[in-house]
């Protein structure tokens, strides 16, 4: 049986192009923004560099144009010398007065290419910038600034208009731009490529995983996954399968152990029907009905046997499996156990073996009733068959502050000390001869299975169950119940 199935190489192959095509979107988005950003900031940056100096050549303007009027007081000369001081190449520089007429421009003729704006749309004493299309080449672009002052001392206003071509800016621009569309998809392809070999890498312990455990089955369930020295996420995954394939193998081992030992206590029991079934048929002449009242007598004991054994393995897998549902009831426990005494009496007297109650204790209880009560059994039950004729068990009840304490002592022989660890095992008997012969009239199936069943009804009613001691003067079992019994407590 294989415990894991074999992954398919197109899953794996679209795992590795989604987590790729993720990585690649994702550095995309990115790569766009920044892109944009860039882009906006360098735009940004190149304009107002320009514009700066644009404002610069207008203040100087002012300044020169002032100075040449307080000295001459003549509005075109002093025109003529600030345009001629202020001569710089790629830059055009024009001086109206308050009528619009020109008084000097520089290059000449710079005036007819765009049109200036009215004096009453431009801020007074404030630099107004604006972009411009030039009127005698298509597509040309010129950037313009503006500013509408009156000089002192003369007490006239004037406008001085500056521009530049923004050719060069455009070109730098656009560079910028045939870098980022160029740059940005030769980017995300060396991206992907490397998130593609770096996935399949970062994969390839995975896969290696994988194709290990699909070698794993039931046969060879004690395998293991290697596990690297570095503490990673892969190494913890690996420790990660190792602990449930250790789960897996226990639950395996114990299975099949059940499974044996169920089978081989219900063959017991099912080999004598058949056989004394066999042999009861065989009969030539049967002395009257005393050999077919024996032969009903015994298949109907080993049914019973047959039937108790199923109904403890029942049990038990319902616990197991989360089924086990308590009726609760009120009662009292101390009643309870009296009435358990007095069922196991008679097996008792047919031994010679005395049940004294040192203490019993009014103790009010809510609970199963009826599978406290099979605990009781089991345990006195034991307690009887393992203890010699003219011997004595002892049974005690106590109160303490949150729970009930029933204790059961007998003077057997004990039970090795190698065994005490052992006996709540399924199936373990300390002597399996022995218990498969005697007492078959008991309310236990002598099939290893009371003690199991005893727990796990304790632990369903949140209590416990251990043996106290042992040795040849005789054992002591306890079993520790809360008295508030009614509180559900998971199995």
């Amino acid at each position: 049986m294989r415990l894991f199935q074999r992954p398919k190489e197109q899953r794996t192959s679209s795992t590795l192009l989604r987590l790729t095509l993720w990585h690649v979107a994702v550095l995309a988005l990115f790569m766009a923004v920044l892109s944009y950003v860039i882009y906006t900031l360098l735009s940004r940056n190149f304009y107002g560099r320009s514009d700066a100096v644009l404002a610069s050549i207008e203040d100087a303007t002012v300044a020169i144009l002032q100075h040449g009027l307080s000295e001459s007081g003549l509005d075109e000369l002093a025109a003529r010398d600030a345009v001629r001081i202020l001569s710089f190449s790629g830059y055009t520089l024009s001086i109206y007065d308050s009528y619009g007429n020109l008084l000097a421009e520089k290059p000449i003729g710079i005036s007819e290419e765009f049109a200036v704006p009215g004096v009453a749309s431009i801020p007074d004493g404030e630099v107004h910038l604006y972009t411009v299309s030039v009127n005698d080449k298509a597509g040309q672009l010129r950037r313009v600034a503006v500013v509408h002052i009156t000089l002192q001392p003369v007490g006239r206003t004037y406008i001085v208009v500056a521009s530049r071509s923004l050719d060069s800016l455009l070109v730098q621009l656009k560079t910028g731009r045939r870098i980022l569309l160029v740059g940005v998809p030769i980017g995300l392809l060396l991206a992907g490529l490397a998130g593609w070999f770096l996935v399949r890498k970062s994969f390839a312990p995975v896969l290696a995983m994988s194709e290990h455990a699909l070698r794993i089955s039931a046969e060879n369930i004690d395998q293991r996954f290697p596990v690297s020295d570095s503490p990673d996420e892969l190494g913890r995954l690996a420790n990660t399968f190792n602990d449930l394939l250790s789960r897996l193998s226990t639950s395996f081992h114990l299975q099949r152990h059940f499974m044996a030992d169920a089978s081989h206590e219900l063959r017991t029991p099912l080999s004598i029907i058949c056989s004394t079934a066999a042999i009861t048929l065989q009969l030539d002449k049967p002395k009257e009905d005393e050999d077919y009242r024996h032969s009903l007598g015994v298949i109907q004991e080993e049914g019973r046997r047959l039937s108790r054994v199923v109904e403890d393995m029942f049990c038990l897998a319902r616990a197991d499996s989360g089924g086990l549902v308590l009726q609760r009831t009120a009662f009292h426990l101390d009643e309870l156990l009296l009435d358990t005494v007095r069922s196991v009496g008679w097996l008792a007297a047919s031994k010679g073996i005395r049940i004294h109650i040192e203490s019993l204790e009014e103790a009010p209880a809510h609970g199963d009733e009826d599978l406290l009560r099979r605990i009781f059994i089991n345990l006195l039950t034991n307690a009887v068959k393992h203890t010699h004729g003219e011997g004595e068990v002892f049974v005690s009840l106590e109160k303490y502050e949150a729970e009930y304490r029933v204790s059961i002592r007998d003077t057997g022989k004990g039970i090795e000390a190698e065994h005490h660890g052992l006996i709540f095992q399924r199936f373990y008997r300390v002597n399996p001869g022995h218990s498969q012969d005697e007492n078959r009239s008991d309310t236990t199936s002598g099939a290893g299975l009371g003690l199991p069943i005893a727990r796990t009804i304790a632990e369903a009613h949140g209590g416990s169950l251990w043996l106290e001691q042992s040795n040849r003067e005789g054992s002591t079992f306890v079993c520790m119940l809360p008295i508030a019994l009614q509180v559900e407590q998971p199995l």
